[in-house]
């Protein structure tokens, strides 16, 4: 079990200041987002999986999990556990179809890499109820007049339903859950964030290392996500991307379109593990 030993060892390097923080109650405005948006659990991200069609010898920790499947000797050179994909379709079937759908859909839409992370800043146009404990870069006047500067053009449903009232018209498009496989894109960061959602809700089907791999994808992506908001994160160690100006914009879009290429082989991972376990489930 070396690559669960090494899978364990690399979520503990990833969780141990959450972890920490957890246990001192000390908040964290940009990584809890990681645990708490996403409600994944660290005992869940330190569970290493095998993913589809691997065979473990033995008695592995699977031995006692729900769909997975002891086999005996007389199928392989000896006994251990497998991944029982008939019975994890039979329950999730439909919510693999749904994610395979929507990430196939999200690869093929157009990438686009003009929103410059105004989502942000629409969820605090002229309001006072910030989502996050944390000071504003610039006046809440100023804030203002950049939303109201430029073309909103969020492409991202679970972005958008934060918008303030306010806010909502100002998007070009109107976005709902039931058009999001239509409108999400490889470019949104916030898509890019979900591949680690996704992974975590595929569970057993996902191996280790790509679910690992989605999460530290999604960090890195959430540091962009904050540094180019409205919110002054240089408190917490951060920069910040000032999305208002030609210089701001210029380095957003280089670290988006850098964080897009590294979702590219993550996205098609799990597209093809999921058309797997459809064609499989015919």
């Amino acid at each position: 079990m070396e690559l669960a030993r090494a899978h364990h060892a690399r979520a503990d390097s990833f969780t141990k200041d959450h972890l920490k923080r957890r246990q001192a109650h000390i908040k964290h405005p940009v990584f809890d987002f990681l645990f708490e948006y996403y409600p994944v659990r660290v005992a869940h991200l330190k569970t290493w999986h095998p993913g589809i069609g691997v065979f473990l010898e033995g008695t592995p920790p699977h031995a006692t999990m729900r769909d997975f499947l002891l086999v005996d000797a007389s199928l392989h050179h000896a006994a251990g556990v497998q991944l029982d994909l008939a019975s994890y379709m039979q329950r999730r079937g439909s919510s693999v179809r749904y994610i395979h759908e929507l990430l196939s859909a999200t690869r093929d839409n157009h990438a686009q890499f003009d929103c410059f992370g105004l989502h942000e800043w629409a969820m605090v146009y002229k309001s006072n109820d910030l989502r996050h404990d944390l000071p504003l870069r610039l006046t809440p006047s100023e804030t203002d007049r950049v939303v109201e500067s430029h073309n909103i053009k969020c492409t991202h449903f679970d972005a958008y339903r934060f918008f303030t009232t306010p806010a909502i018209p100002l998007n070009l498009t109107v976005l709902t859950r039931e058009d999001q496989p239509r409108n999400d894109q490889c470019g949104c960061l916030h898509a890019t964030m979900d591949l680690y959602k996704w992974s975590a809700k595929l569970g057993p089907l996902v191996p280790g290392d790509l679910f690992l791999d989605a999460f530290e994808l999604a960090r890195d992506t959430r540091i962009l996500d904050m540094e180019a908001s409205p919110y002054d994160v240089r408190g917490y160690g951060f920069g910040y991307v000032p999305i208002e100006t030609a210089e701001g914009k210029a380095e957003y879009v280089s670290r988006q379109r850098e964080l897009s290429e590294r979702a590219k082989p993550i996205r098609d991972r799990l597209v093809s593990i999921t058309k797997q376990a459809l064609q499989a489930s015919i």
